[in-house]
């Protein structure tokens, strides 16, 4: 029990750390929303460290409490719908098997965007957003590779260590 707390308390806080770092970055994409996602890493990595519905905790946590200090009510709201889906569709590939680490989380980075992207079109009341598709596909894949080559490395060293 003690160490699910302490894997807890410092996901969370690597998480909170990584969005932090992520707005000090000054790259800008060009589109509105797209960013690395540096803490979805520790997302991909507790998926394969811990029990699901604690991930799925530790999601909602990162997303409300990053969004309260860096961004606003309506960055909560995109980044919750973009974390459940992206979540849902990971848990459901590493359990249906024959995706890699890298391969779940390009998925996971894909389907993020797909979710701000529903919440946007209710948001404006409008389809039109759809156009950014293309792009926010391609970012999510880019991204969600380069998290799960990363989270990949993690997992290798977390389990060398034991």
């Amino acid at each position: 029990m003690k160490s699910k707390v302490a894997y807890f308390g410092v996901f969370t806080s690597l998480a909170l750390i990584f969005s932090y770092v992520e707005t000090l970055i000054p790259v800008n994409f060009g589109i509105p929303g797209v960013k690395i996602g540096l803490a979805n890493l520790i997302i991909v990595t507790a998926l394969y460290k811990m029990r699901l519905p604690d991930v799925f905790l530790l999601s909602v946590v990162r997303v409300v409490l990053s969004g309260f200090i860096f961004g606003n009510y309506f960055s909560i709201i995109y980044s919750l719908a973009g974390g459940i889906l992206s979540l849902a569709v990971m848990a459901f590939l590493k359990r249906a098997g024959g995706f890699s680490v890298t391969g779940v989380s390009i998925a996971g980075g894909t389907f993020h965007n797909i979710g701000q992207l529903l919440v946007a079109m209710l948001v404006v009341e409008t389809f039109s957003v759809i156009y950014y598709v293309p792009v926010l596909l391609a970012a999510g894949m880019l991204t969600g590779f380069v998290i799960g080559v990363t989270a990949n490395e993690i997992l290798k060293r977390l389990t060398a260590v034991k």
